[in-house]
């Protein structure tokens, strides 16, 4: 096993990584922009260094100053987290070339499954199924147009180098399609540096279903089950969940069995994610691979009792596989929901500030990945993400229930978050029956963005004030006797009521 690996990230995920690490005894270092110098990272790695400016080409995108950190500092392996350079092919072989393990996949896999006409391409060639569509790119809108017209309206153009939403546009009707072809090719081109484009048909009301792989460098490759992550905006997800409501022990075996086969053929090794949609007639189709530790990898953790990024770092070290396909069993249900640092009532705009009372829930079947603390500043320069709230309960409903007590108990002031939205989905009727598909914001979405929910801020707020004064004054000489003899708790009381609040 290693003895020093250094985290290549920020914000919960390198705290994740982290923990993982002291739970195997490996010395973590992490690396830090100017704005995360007093980040919950670099407070509980063992090592910190700075990168950086706050732009993340000058910092967690800059390649040769990582690599170079991690050499001078000893680290045996990096860990890229999710998001910057996880997928990142150069990356990986740079890394590689220095002499250090790269935690992920080969670099001849990033590069196979992250283009993904040529995934699409890998999919058919194994026999997995793969939504009508081209496997190469389209070079002009009129080419798109035909396309269009082969398969039928409607359409979605997508980044054959990229994800996550970037240079996507859904094409109804011939009309649209030159302006939506220049914009997804301009927007793959921001984005990735890349702007070929591919087709696909666009499917009515499909759920969008994942499945967790883990390949050893043995030759071993087992799946970890399902999770759904229908509730997206913006082509990103929300809401994450296993098992999901929709798929059948046979459905399962299935999407296990292809997506097993399809690292097999890449050439995979560690953890990764084969993405499907899946219609309303439970037929499955090939979407897409991380070749990288998903956001939402705690609900899997929690129903197979497996720690993935653990399993990163022993498969990075060579080790083989602890467990083989029948050996995975689903224990109860657990639900994930992102806790964003956004504004869901001004259409998600992110929000910045700083974060000056944080209470995270607790108690059975919570759990909280959290890159944030009371005092800590909300920046303008990365991902919203704050944190991630998992819950896991026997059933779906107890797995409900609980995230409806563990959202009323979490509290954060100073920023927006999407606490709010979440309280609002959980009781949805839609939502607490299953009935799921990706286009549940489009179909819900007035109902979830009107509701109300009864917020507490001013009571947090003049609590905190309060409390602050009343600890002041503990500190003078001119307190009576009366206040020195009184317990903080009674005197805050007592204030409270003197105050009229």
């Amino acid at each position: 096993m290693f003895r020093k690996i250094l985290i290549a990230n920020r914000g919960e995920i390198a705290v994740r990584i982290i923990r993982a690490c002291r739970d195997l005894g490996i010395r973590a270092a992490v690396i830090y922009s100017d704005p995360d110098r007093t980040g919950l990272p670099v407070q509980l790695a063992d090592e910190a260094y700075r990168i950086g400016p706050a732009p993340a080409l000058e910092s967690y995108l800059a390649i040769e100053r990582i690599v170079e950190v991690a050499r001078k500092c000893g680290a045996e392996a990096i860990h890229p987290g999710y998001g910057f350079l996880a997928e990142n092919a150069q990356f990986a072989a740079e890394v590689e070339k220095a002499g250090i393990r790269f935690i992920g996949p080969p670099v001849e896999a990033i590069v196979k499954m992250g283009d993904k006409t040529e995934a699409r391409k890998l999919a058919r060639q194994v026999g997995v199924p793969t939504i009508p569509g081209t496997t190469d790119p389209v070079q002009t809108a009129q080419e798109a147009k035909q396309v269009a017209d082969s398969i039928g309206y409607p359409v979605l153009l997508k980044a054959a180098a990229g994800g996550g939403g970037k240079g996507m546009r859904l094409v109804e009707a011939p009309s649209e399609m030159e302006s939506a072809f220049r914009g997804a090719q301009s927007e793959a081109r921001s984005a990735f540096g890349d702007g070929r484009i591919y087709i696909e048909k666009y499917l009515k009301r499909p759920r969008h279903i994942e499945i967790q792989i883990l390949a050893d460098r043995h030759g071993n490759a087992i799946h970890l089950n399902e999770r759904e992550c229908s509730i997206q905006r913006r082509h990103q997800k929300l809401v994450e969940e296993s098992p999901s409501v929709l798929v059948t022990p046979e459905l399962r075996r299935q999407m296990g069995e292809a997506a097993v086969a399809l690292a097999r053929a890449a050439g995979y090794t560690n953890a990764g994610t084969v993405e499907f949609l899946v219609d309303e007639e439970r037929n499955f189709y090939f979407l897409e691979m991380n070749t990288r530790l998903q956001v939402e990898h705690p609900v899997t953790e929690w129903v197979t009792g497996i720690d993935l990024v653990e399993e990163q770092l022993r498969i990075a070290a060579g080790e083989q596989l602890r467990w083989k396909q029948e050996d995975i069993r689903l224990e109860g249900h657990a639900i994930e929901v992102r806790i964003y640092a956004e504004d869901p009532s001004s259409g998600f705009l992110p929000s910045t500030g700083t974060i000056r009372f944080l209470r995270e829930p607790s108690g059975p079947g919570i759990r909280c990945d959290s890159g944030i603390y009371s005092g800590c500043a909300v920046e303008p320069y990365y991902d919203p993400l704050l944190s991630k709230l998992i819950v896991w309960g026997r059933d779906r409903g107890e797995a409900l229930r609980r995230l409806r007590r563990a959202l009323q108990e979490y509290q954060i002031f100073g920023v927006e978050t999407t606490i709010p939205f979440f309280l609002r989905l959980v009781e949805h009727p839609a939502f607490q029956k299953g009935d799921l598909s990706t286009h549940f914001l489009q179909e819900h979405g007035e109902d979830l963005m009107n509701g109300t929910v009864e917020a507490d801020e001013a009571f947090i707020g003049a609590l905190v004030s309060v409390w602050a004064q009343a600890r002041a004054r503990q500190k003078t000489t001119a307190e009576t006797d009366h206040y020195t003899h009184t317990s903080n708790w009674k005197r805050l009381g007592r204030e409270w009521m003197l105050r009229g609040i």
